[in-house]
């Protein structure tokens, strides 16, 4: 049967690939919270660039894995990458479970890595086939969604179980479970999507990039300005994940505490994605992404001064906002500026650059950690989100679906929405 495009026309596969991406996201999770304090407590490395050495490590594994993933899916098929990342994802519980010393924790971390390259990635390729050009932010935002609401429960819980059953029987029981159901929903019930790209192709307005590499990387201003965003949103998103249990550790709260702020972020981050990926459908990307980079450097600056809490969790909830504005933004934006043929080779280059923030981010705040404080390191990534924002502004430009007008901007679909009769008296946008 001929295949069709659209969400509703492929609700079932669509839904299965949002599953099996919170299980994905699961893997990651179960190890946010736990692994830094690990490495004080199990491992006694005192160092912060030493402990954040795990993060550099997924970060550039995963990065690798994004643009084989983007390379070898028209070659390979999406189904049979996903599977192969799960593959990877069964030895990392043994390795956690099991580590006599801080290098198992790496290996187990380069394979964590590339199994959310392959893995994640090719759910995001296959979402954006299956639904067509019109509903990708949509699609991004349930995808996302799923995957980063399972982070935040996997790292709040986690460290919830720690407390009664410890934390490397945790992270041992647990991965092996969501591996295990994550490779058979993979196995079974996933079918491919590259006959939906062939349809897409076929009556796409967009023309091929010259140099996919090069266009996504620096030359094309709109691809260029996407991939930078993403490279700093996981630079700060490393810094966050590495830095804030060690400091709120060493500042006396308690584990629970901890995971409570670590899995805020990610939860708001998530939920909100549902909401900013169908708006991204309608209103500016440009403006989206400008305003979610400077919600998360305002976020960012917060930690610095952050005494309690609520001031934490005040932080945490910004960060996740502005996170949320952009996540779901980056991928539609780059499948908007790419033909359909092209589309998943380019969404692997931004994810290569983008996830390399995790490694940049593990080496920049370790290292100016160790050398000038925890607040000099926060402070230059909150600095770096912010100039992040200015790039944006200066270099991008919304682009419209084919045959369809250009977005909104977000005032006036604020407008629509809430004075859909017409603004307040006094009231502009």
């Amino acid at each position: 049967m001929q295949p069709t495009l659209g969400l509703r026309e492929n609700i079932g596969q669509f839904a299965l690939l949002v599953l099996v991406n919170a299980f994905v996201g699961g893997m990651v999770g179960l190890e946010r919270t736990l692994l830094p304090l690990l490495a004080e407590d199990k491992f006694g490395i005192t160092s912060t660039f030493a402990i954040l050495s795990f993060i550099a490590a997924f970060g550039a594994a995963k990065a690798g894995a994004n643009y084989l993933t983007g390379r070898l899916s028209n070659r390979l098929g999406r189904k049979n990458l996903l599977v192969l990342g799960w593959l990877l994802a069964l030895p990392v519980p043994f390795l956690l479970g099991f580590a006599p010393n801080w290098g198992w924790v790496i290996a187990a971390n380069i394979l964590l890595g590339i199994h959310q390259g392959f893995a994640w990635s090719s759910t995001v390729v296959m979402k954006i086939d299956l639904v067509g050009e019109r509903q990708r932010g949509l699609a991004m935002g349930l995808n996302e969604f799923a995957g980063y609401v399972a982070v935040a429960l996997a790292a709040f819980g986690s460290a919830a179980l720690a407390q009664h059953f410890g934390a490397v029987d945790v992270i041992f029981y647990a991965g092996l479970v969501v591996a295990v159901v994550g490779l058979l929903l993979s196995i079974v019930w996933v079918r491919d999507t590259r006959k939906h790209v062939a349809i897409e192709a076929a009556a796409s307005c967009r023309k091929k990039l010259p140099n996919v590499f090069a266009d996504t990387t620096w030359r094309h201003k709109n691809l260029s300005s996407v991939t930078q965003a993403g490279l700093i949103n996981n630079l700060n998103d490393g810094m966050v994940w590495g830095l804030l249990p060690l400091l709120m550790h060493q500042q006396g709260y308690s584990l629970s505490t901890i995971g409570l702020v670590a899995g805020l972020y990610p939860f708001v981050w998530g939920v909100s994605q549902i909401l900013t990926g169908k708006w991204s459908d309608i209103v500016s990307k440009k403006q989206m992404l400008v305003l979610g980079m400077l919600l998360q450097a305002v976020g960012i600056a917060g930690f610095i001064w952050a005494n309690s809490t609520v001031q934490y969790a005040t932080c945490s909830v910004l960060l996740g906002l502005g996170t949320a504005a952009v996540y779901p933004v980056f991928l539609s934006a780059v499948a908007d500026n790419t033909h359909p043929d092209q589309r998943a080779e380019s969404i692997g280059i931004f994810r290569l650059w983008r996830d390399l923030g995790y490694l940049f981010g593990a080496l920049l705040t370790g290292l100016l950690s160790d050398w000038a404080g925890a607040g000099v390191a926060i402070a230059a990534v909150g600095g770096l989100t912010a100039v992040s924002a200015v790039v944006i502004q200066m270099r991008m430009t919304d682009v419209p679906p084919c045959d369809a007008p250009l977005p909104v901007s977000i005032g006036h679909f604020l407008r629509k929405t809430f004075f859909p009769k017409g603004a307040a008296p006094g009231m502009k946008f």
